[in-house]
């Protein structure tokens, strides 16, 4: 598999693309998996994560943190940041936001396992914690905790 074949149907790579309106115009592109049939994971991690509150429209922030064992596709890293882009004009709860990015990666990627935790900054004085996965992890790949403390403030 040449480079050209794993970019040849790519849209976004190498060109300007505007960030989305929202987070269903946004384009999720992916890429063969080079390395298909051999377990490892691929984390991304969102520490700027922004989208805004439903009701009052106020922006909401997160340190979003990834991880999936890839099948046969990869997530085209550009298309994904686009996507998570998208949410900053969006208004949704912060379960909402967490798990409908965990679903759409998993609908476009079919990996053999994705997890996502969405450690969300304080809301009325609560911080909102999200987490998603799609099963038990296969076993014999090494995945590392997500290292994300818990809120802690000023105390």
């Amino acid at each position: 598999m040449t480079k050209e074949d794993i970019y040849a149907n790519l849209q976004q790579l190498g060109s300007t693309t505007e960030l989305p309106d929202s987070p269903e115009k946004a384009i999720l592109e992916k890429v063969p998996n080079p390395q298909a049939g051999t377990g490892y994971v691929v984390r991304f991690v969102a520490p700027e994560f922004t989208s805004l509150c439903p009701m009052t429209g106020q922006p909401d922030f997160a340190h979003l943190v990834i991880d999936y064992i890839p099948g046969d596709w990869l997530v085209e890293s550009k298309s994904l940041k686009l996507f998570l882009g998208s949410f900053r004009n969006h208004g949704a709860f912060h379960e909402d936001c967490t798990v409908s990015i965990a679903k759409r990666l998993v609908d476009i990627l079919e990996p053999q396992w994705l997890r996502i935790g969405g450690y969300w900054y304080p809301r009325g004085g609560i911080p909102i914690d999200v987490f998603y996965q799609t099963g038990e992890a296969p076993k014999g790949v090494w995945i590392p905790e997500q290292g994300v403390q818990n809120y802690r403030g000023r105390g």
